[in-house]
C-alpha cells in the first residue's frame, strides 16, 4: 500500500500511518495507564473529600481545646463514649438525629434545586405548632388515626411555611436567604404568642408565672416506643422511610430529574419547556415538609409528650433547623448518606455534655465544632468540583441514576436536553416554561 498522498497543490507528502487495532496488550496497557489512574482518582475524589475535611475540623477542633488547657485525646474519646460507648448512648445519639436527618432530606432536595432553605428552625416550630392544634382538636381519635394525622399536619404546616419563600423568590426573585431567615423570627414569636395564650396550660398554677407550654397531649397521639425502657420511638422509622423516599424521588423519577436539571441551569431547564417557577417552589415546599415533620415528631416523641418553649426558637428545636443543614453538606446532599451524617452529628451533640464534664470546657465548642464541619465541606465541596470537572465527571454527580427519565442519556445525565442551544429570534423560547 503506497504510504503517500497527493496534495491540493499538486505534490506529495507522507501518508498518516493507520492506526493498528488494539489487541489484548494495548488494552491492558491502556487499562493500566489511563482508566485506572483515572477511575482511582475518581474514587478518592468521590469518597474521601468529605471524610477528609471532616477530619481537617477535628484536627482544628483539637487546637482549640489544647488552647484552652484541655487534653484533646481525652475530649474526643469521653465524646465517643458518651455518644455511642452505651445503649443510653446510642437511643439519645439516635433520637437526637432524628430531626437532623428530616431537615437534612428536606435540605437535599431544596439545595438540589438550588434554593437555600435556611428556614428550617421556622418550618420545624410550624409543623410543631399544626400538629399540636390537630392533637388537641381531635384528642379522641384512636392511635392508628390520630398518629398519621398529627404527622401530616406537621408536614403540611412546614409545607407551608416553605412554600412561602420558594414563591418569593421563583416569582418575585426574593432572596431565599432573607426570607427564610425572617420567617424563622415570625414562627418563633407566633410559637411565643399561642403558647403563653391561646395554647397554654391552665391547669397550672395562677400564683407563680406560667410555663409556655400546652398541657399533656393525648395520649393516643403518643409515638410508639420501640424498645421498652428507652425514649427511642417510632420517629426513627419515619426519618428512615422519609430519607429513602427522597432519595427515589430524586434520582428515580421524572420530578427529581426536573428538580435537579433546575437547579444546574434555570435557563436551560426553561428552554427545554420544564416549569422553572413551580419546580423552585416546589423544592422549597417539600424541604419545609420534611421539616415540619420533624416538628411533629419532636412533639409527640418526647419525654414530656407537649409543646414548650423558652422563648426561643432552640428552647424547642435544639438547633435541628440549622444542624440539619450541616448533616446534609456533610452527607454530601444525598439522602442515603444523609443517614449516617445524621447519626453523627446527632452522637457529636449528645457527647458534648460528656466532653464538657469529661474536660470542664464549654458545650459551645461542640458548636463551633459543627462550624468548623461546615467551613471545611463547603471548602473542599469547591476543590472536589474542580477535580470532578478536570476528570471528566458531571457536575451533578450521581453515577447511581441509572433510571433516567426519555430524553437523557444511559447514565441519566441530562443529554441534549440541558445542552438545548439558547433561543434565537426565529426560535424563541417557550413561554409557557415559566408559567
Amino acid at each position: 500500500m503506497d504510504s503517500s498522498e497527493t496534495t491540493r497543490g499538486g505534490g506529495t507528502r507522507a501518508a498518516s500511518p493507520e492506526p493498528d487495532p488494539p489487541g489484548r496488550g494495548g488494552r491492558i496497557a491502556g487499562r493500566l495507564t489511563g482508566a485506572f489512574p483515572r477511575d482511582w482518582r475518581r474514587f478518592l475524589v468521590s469518597w474521601f473529600a468529605i471524610p477528609l475535611a471532616a477530619i481537617g475540623a477535628l484536627v482544628v477542633g483539637a487546637f482549640m481545646l489544647w488552647a484552652l488547657g484541655a487534653n484533646p485525646f481525652t475530649a474526643y474519646r469521653a465524646l465517643l463514649k458518651g455518644a455511642f460507648g452505651s445503649t443510653d448512648g446510642l437511643v439519645n445519639t439516635a433520637t437526637k438525629a432524628i430531626p437532623l436527618l428530616l431537615v437534612g432530606v428536606g435540605i437535599c432536595i431544596a439545595f438540589r434545586a438550588n434554593v437555600l432553605n435556611i428556614g428550617g428552625e421556622g418550618q420545624i416550630v410550624m409543623g410543631g405548632l399544626a400538629s399540636t392544634v390537630t392533637a388537641l382538636a381531635l384528642p379522641d381519635l384512636p392511635p392508628p388515626l390520630l398518629i398519621p394525622l398529627v404527622l401530616l399536619a406537621g408536614a403540611a404546616g412546614g409545607a407551608v411555611w416553605g412554600a412561602i419563600p420558594g414563591a418569593l423568590k421563583a416569582y418575585l426573585n426574593v432572596n431565599e436567604i432573607l426570607s427564610t431567615i425572617m420567617l424563622n423570627i415570625v414562627a418563633v414569636q407566633l410559637m411565643n404568642y399561642l403558647l403563653a395564650n391561646t395554647l397554654i396550660d391552665h391547669t397550672q398554677s395562677a400564683v407563680f408565672a406560667r410555663i409556655p407550654q400546652t398541657r399533656r397531649l393525648s395520649p393516643n397521639a403518643d409515638l410508639p416506643v420501640l424498645v421498652h425502657g428507652t425514649q427511642l420511638h417510632a420517629g426513627v422509622i419515619v426519618a428512615l422511610l422519609a430519607a429513602g423516599a427522597v432519595y427515589v424521588l430524586l434520582w428515580r423519577t421524572g420530578l427529581g430529574f426536573r428538580l435537579r436539571a433546575v437547579g444546574l441551569s434555570r435557563e436551560a431547564s426553561a428552554y427545554a419547556g420544564m416549569p422553572v417557577k413551580r419546580t423552585m417552589t416546589l423544592a422549597m415546599t417539600l424541604a419545609g415538609a420534611m421539616s415540619g415533620l420533624a416538628g411533629a415528631i419532636l412533639v409527640f416523641g418526647s419525654a414530656s409528650h407537649r409543646m414548650f418553649t423558652d422563648g426561643s426558637a432552640t428552647g424547642f428545636t435544639g438547633s435541628a433547623g440549622f444542624n440539619g443543614i450541616v448533616a446534609a453538606l456533610f452527607g454530601g446532599l444525598n439522602p442515603i448518606f444523609t443517614i449516617a451524617s445524621a447519626f453523627i452529628f446527632g452522637g457529636l451533640l449528645v457527647g458534648g455534655n460528656a466532653v464538657q464534664i469529661a474536660v470542664q470546657v464549654p458545650t459551645a465548642l461542640i458548636v463551633a465544632l459543627n462550624g468548623l464541619v461546615v467551613v471545611f465541606v463547603v471548602s473542599i465541596d469547591h476543590a472536589r468540583r474542580r477535580a470532578r470537572l478536570s476528570l471528566g465527571v458531571p457536575a451533578d454527580v450521581h453515577e447511581n441514576s441509572s433510571a433516567a427519565p426519555p430524553g437523557l442519556d444511559g447514565k441519566g445525565h441530562p443529554g441534549a436536553v440541558l445542552r438545548a442551544p439558547p433561543p434565537t429570534a426565529a426560535e424563541p423560547a417557550k413561554e409557557g416554561a415559566e408559567e
